[in-house]
């Protein structure tokens, strides 16, 4: 089922409860739900933004909670995620499902979207979904051999081959430092260029493993960090949360919440400094002082929701126009 770049707008068909058996086939699981749609504190016909919708599942909660005079707005790039999304919504059944509109767009273009001091609450879950990780042709793993790709939007113009074959190495260490956090970033970057072309997914974690090796050991592969920075430079990650989270009190009501659920510092950073200058400028009220993280057991049944962190803040009554000079 093909997204277009247009809204996609439907209403549930009676098909039946399929909650969750998309999760279950595809491997995902929603981190936080729970915790996501409490702080969202959905109210039965309000309207609600999921700005990363991928397979559903904190989609399908949200809508169940707001009933057939609600509305829910889903923003994901990924078109292959969509069209599940958009599956396991419409089993919702008529009755009980709000109006659901989908668009294929990243949540940056919320901003000129989306009315001002329009929806009653935004949730944005950033990370990789195990959909795309699942898939060695999304070149997203290291854990198979697949194409140096990256892109969650397979539109877009910028691919991981690119950095890895054709960026001069000052620039691409650059990279791994600044979005992967990675110390051994010079060292990793030689290596990368030494060892051009580089064509596969496994071909780049041998190299790099390779130019570790002499080193201390650490606790995650030698891969991860490198693999991660790349995919955030080629998906614009930092760039477009920043887009999301400037938008974000303009665009949510008085007594509406925002919701950020995010996976390495470098976002966590983002979403905290944000939260924490609009409390300060009068804009947010802020619910959690430190960021909400998941239990033992959700840790056990779901690994990755173990560096997974929540952040969550209600907007005040300080005038929309107001928020734009954040």
């Amino acid at each position: 089922m093909a997204e277009s770049n247009e809204d996609q707008q439907f209403n549930s068909a009676p098909q039946g409860d399929r909650h969750g058996s998309e999760e279950t086939t595809s491997g995902h699981v929603s981190v936080l739900l729970k915790e996501a749609t409490d702080f969202l504190d959905i109210r039965r016909g309000g309207t609600y933004i999921d700005a990363t919708v991928g397979l559903g599942g904190h989609s399908e909660a949200i809508a169940r909670r707001l009933g057939p005079q609600g509305r829910l707005i889903g923003f994901d790039k990924d078109l292959q995620a969509l069209a599940i999304a958009r599956r396991r919504l419409a089993a919702i059944p008529q009755e009980l499902a709000p109006e659901i509109t989908l668009i294929h767009a990243s949540f940056a273009e919320l901003g000129r979207r989306i009315p001002m001091s329009s929806v009653d609450g935004l949730l944005a879950d950033i990370g990789l979904s195990s959909l795309q990780l699942a898939d060695p042709a999304r070149g997203f793993s290291f854990q198979a051999e697949g194409p140096l790709d990256m892109r969650m939007d397979p539109h877009g113009q910028r691919t991981a081959d690119q950095v890895v074959n054709h960026m001069r190495e000052e620039e691409l260490a650059n990279v791994i430092y600044e979005f992967g956090e990675e110390r051994r970033s010079r060292r990793i970057a030689r290596a990368i260029v030494r060892a051009r072309p580089i064509r596969t997914t496994a071909h780049l974690a041998q190299v790099i493993s390779a130019a570790l090796r002499s080193m201390k050991p650490d606790r995650i592969h030698p891969a991860t960090r490198t693999f991660q920075a790349i995919r955030i430079f080629v998906n614009r990650e930092l760039e477009e949360l920043g887009a999301l989270l400037e938008a974000a009190p303009a665009v949510v009501r008085a007594g509406g919440r925002l919701v950020v659920i995010s996976f390495h510092s470098l976002e966590d950073r983002m979403v905290k400094d944000a939260m924490r200058a609009g409390a300060q400028r009068g804009l947010y009220r802020l619910l959690t002082k430190k960021p909400v993280t998941a239990t033992e057991q959700e840790v056990r049944s779901n690994p990755r929701s173990r560096s997974a962190k929540l952040r969550a803040a209600e907007r005040t009554e300080k005038r929309a126009e107001q928020a734009q000079e954040l």
